[in-house]
């Protein structure tokens, strides 16, 4: 840090103990002065440093790495209460709000090991904005489309490597040494959860880091240039230290309108047609075999339909009683398994869980408890409304297990 980029007033007194060796970046850009103030989620001193550095110098406004629905959360910790699992399911965000839970489960492991929250210094930064009466900026691209994007860069032989590193955050229960959650200031919050495998996909680090670089650098610009003349001039910047490099490069050398900026990396890229196909075609396949089966003869054709049911139907149940589901659940998945191809919308793990849902409808208790209860692997089973989830994914895996096993095992019967 050049002493000739602190301000006058800081210089007077000095440095307190708590930004010693802190990662800071100080980038001019269109006459304004960012302080960028790299930290660790879950740290002691990272919370320290945000206070040290609102009390040590005068800002204009702090900007935080939160997009709006993780600001909000952090605001109102109660508000998941209020969520409609049949609206998520019926949406198709039930994926979504898993992987959240899971990351805020990796969050959790690491908070109950040394009694702090996760995201402490971005909450201590909205404090002192609010105690200042500061102007506070969100400025990270909202979760949902950064894991959207995340999910969509990658192959489909990847994705089971993206699925294993968040598996492993949630059933991986060794302690992690202080000193290590330091070194998460040399990486991403989401990059650390999703493993190593973040740091060898380099679609994966792009939608996890580059990406969000280049979108927070674009919104830093946007709100400076919506504030009057006279004011934000001086702006503190609060960010996982990951980002510190990244985002100083782009506040300096970034070109372009940040607008049209933020609203291209604000996408969620379309769905890939080919997987869509290969399940279409497979599904006529099947019915194709059927239906031969059926002109060679009938005993024929109703074995093989069977089958098709049976296995569809068959793993689809496994998958909800695995997950724990109430009996009315189980017997939803085996009967929407079958129909999944004459029934377009809805997946039969959605109707399933939507079953679970409505009979086993999850109490206020459990909304309190969930974000607690998910940072151990047993708590997905435990929670009403993780254990909902979790049988939307188990019924859908089940189906597609179903589905090929029931096609190999046509085919076969037929030769």
């Amino acid at each position: 840090m050049s002493l000739d980029a602190i301000p006058t007033d800081a210089l007077r007194e000095p440095l307190p103990e708590a930004l010693v060796d802190q990662p800071v970046e100080r980038v001019q850009r269109d006459g304004v002065e960012y302080v960028l103030l790299g930290t660790a989620h879950v740290s002691r001193a990272s919370v320290d440093a945000v206070n040290a550095m609102l009390a040590h110098e005068r800002f204009d406004a702090v900007a935080i790495e939160l997009c709006e629905s993780r600001a909000q959360g952090m605001r109102d910790p109660d508000a998941f209460r209020q969520t409609d699992l049949f609206q998520v399911i019926r949406q198709g965000k039930a994926g979504m709000v898993a992987a959240s839970l899971v990351l805020s489960s990796f969050q959790q492991r690491l908070a109950d090991q040394y009694g702090i929250q996760p995201g402490a210094e971005m909450k201590a930064a909205m404090d002192g904005a609010e105690a200042r009466g500061t102007p506070l900026w969100v400025v990270d691209r909202d979760v949902g489309t950064t894991l959207k994007r995340a999910w969509r860069s990658v192959g489909f032989w990847q994705r089971f490597g993206l699925l294993g590193g968040l598996l492993a955050s949630v059933f991986d229960r060794e302690d992690i040494a202080e000193h290590e959650i330091e070194k998460l200031k040399q990486s991403d919050l989401l990059e650390s959860a999703f493993s190593d495998f973040a740091s060898q996909s380099e679609p994966l680090y792009r939608s996890l880091i580059v990406e969000r670089d280049a979108y927070m650098a674009a919104r830093l610009r946007e709100e400076a240039a919506r504030s009057p003349t006279s004011e934000a001039r001086r702006v503190l910047v609060v960010i996982g230290a990951g980002h510190l490099k990244g985002l100083a490069a782009q506040l300096r050398d970034g070109q372009g309108d940040p607008a049209t900026t933020v609203a291209t990396l604000a996408q969620t890229p379309p769905k890939a047609r080919w997987p869509k196909w290969v399940a279409v075609g497979l599904v006529i396949a099947v019915f194709g075999l059927i239906a031969y089966a059926f002109h060679r003869n009938t005993a024929l054709g109703t074995h093989v339909l069977m089958n098709w049911v049976l296995f569809t139907g068959g793993f689809a149940a496994v998958g909800a009683l695995v997950a724990g589901g109430h009996p009315l659940s189980i017997a939803a998945a085996f009967v929407a398994a079958p129909i999944k191809p004459f029934r377009p919308g809805i997946p039969a793990g959605g109707i399933s869980a939507m079953a679970e849902a409505w009979v086993r409808k999850p109490r206020v208790g459990d909304f309190e408890t969930l974000r607690d209860q998910v940072g151990h692997w047993s708590g997905w089973w435990k929670n009403r409304v993780a254990r909902t989830l979790l049988n939307f994914f188990l019924v859908s895996v089940g189906t597609l297990i179903g589905e090929y096993s029931a096609g190999i095992h046509i085919l076969k019967s037929l030769l």
